[in-house]
């Protein structure tokens, strides 16, 4: 018979591998419906909210780096999402914007899924939300996790691969 230790063991590391597998679906049906990642969306929603924007300012507003916001933007290009101009005042600073293709994407696509958790934890209590991050922490550091970079985005894979 297992002891209770086992049985809270095997349930978190079930609840673990649902939330894993809820953002791989959401990643998948991302792509196939649009043909997009959640990284792509995250940068052409950010380019709409800010009309005009330099890669520096938008890694910096998504929390990714300029590598990876440069090579996301480059796919979004050929795409015909966005548009890259320089800027008037600096030749040197390229300013991105946002296309009409692009932002009929953005009006077609359901919320990411980093914005439904976000919605749902707002509506907690402030001694459950602290409860849970606590929670969270706990478990990375049981995972030797700490160390890895993230940005607060629910997705699963590379953010500069060949389909991001």
């Amino acid at each position: 018979m297992q002891n209770s230790n086992d049985i809270r063991c095997r349930n978190l590391l079930i609840a673990l591998r649902k939330i894993i597998q809820a953002i791989d679906r959401h990643s998948s049906s991302l792509r196939k419906k649009f043909g997009l990642t959640g990284p792509q969306l995250i940068v052409l929603q950010e380019i709409s909210t800010q009309k005009k924007i330099s890669v520096t300012q938008l890694s910096r507003n998504i929390s990714l780096s300029q590598a990876t916001v440069t090579d996301i933007t480059k796919r979004l290009e050929k795409q015909g999402c966005l548009t890259r101009t320089r800027s008037t005042s600096d030749k040197r600073r390229i300013n991105i914007i946002i296309t009409e293709k692009g932002e009929t994407i953005l009006e077609q696509v359901p919320p990411l899924l980093q914005e439904k958790f976000t919605e749902r934890f707002s509506d907690l209590e402030g001694w459950e939300q602290l409860m849970i991050e606590s929670a969270f922490e706990r478990v990375v550091t049981m995972m030797s996790a700490e160390d890895i970079e993230a940005s607060p985005m629910m997705i699963t894979g590379p953010f500069d691969s060949e389909e991001g």
